[in-house]
């Protein structure tokens, strides 16, 4: 009875991975941090490259919903806000005007996995996402008491978390010859920090919007 189920499962697999569509995608997002975060009116929104492939498998015989893992690399992260901010110096305790410009880069490999609703042209989807943190760029200047520093501050990708949780949700449109437009957001449920030692990266979660246009090429008959 096993290996009858086994096999039925098998070829019911096969049947609809036979109908299944290999993607490309390419697109921006528009990322920053979201949070319990001290200074959060210092940032503000970065656009960023997403680009990957996808690969969906009908669930049903009509298509109408289907399941699309995705690999995608995703820079994600936050610009700085020209707004002055007191900081107090740890040694000498002493209230310091700084000023912040320009942005961090967060880059992720992204594997979301959507279940999807095709309703015609128009198509819904969800799903968890997991990210991984391959590297940071930080081009981020510092100026104190109208002093610039060209020492640009570092962030240790040791004392971030490598493995992020999150979700995504959108909806888009799929046209004919196979070229879609998608609208998504995504969000983080685990913290960029992996420890709360007091930084304000410890309450801090990546979020942002993601718009993509690709083309879907089918790889069965």
């Amino acid at each position: 009875m096993k290996k009858i189920a086994f096999l039925l499962f098998t070829a019911f697999t096969i049947s609809f991975a036979s109908h299944a569509q290999i993607g490309i995608k390419l697109g921006a997002n528009l990322s920053n941090l979201a949070g319990d975060l001290k200074h959060e009116d210092l940032n503000k929104n970065k656009i960023g490259f997403v680009g990957g492939i996808s690969y969906n498998i009908p669930l049903s015989g009509d298509n109408f919903i289907s399941l699309q893992p995705e690999l995608l690399y995703s820079m994600k992260g936050y610009k700085y806000a020209d707004i002055t901010v007191n900081e107090i110096d740890p040694i000498t305790s002493q209230s310091n005007q700084v000023t912040y410009e320009g942005k961090v880069n967060y880059s992720y490999l992204d594997l979301p996995i959507l279940l999807k609703v095709n309703a015609g042209p128009i198509f819904f989807e969800a799903g968890p996402q997991l990210s991984y943190l391959l590297g940071i760029q930080d081009n981020t200047e510092k100026t104190i008491n109208g002093v610039d520093f060209e020492s640009y501050k570092k962030i240790d990708k040791d004392n971030l978390a490598e493995l992020e949780i999150g979700y995504a949700a959108g909806l888009g449109f799929q046209a004919p010859m196979g070229i879609t437009i998608g609208l998504r957001y995504n969000g983080s449920i685990s913290h960029l920090a992996k420890n709360d030692n007091g930084d304000e990266l410890a309450n801090a979660r990546n979020s942002l919007y993601q718009a993509t246009v690709g083309f879907r090429l089918p790889t069965g008959k």
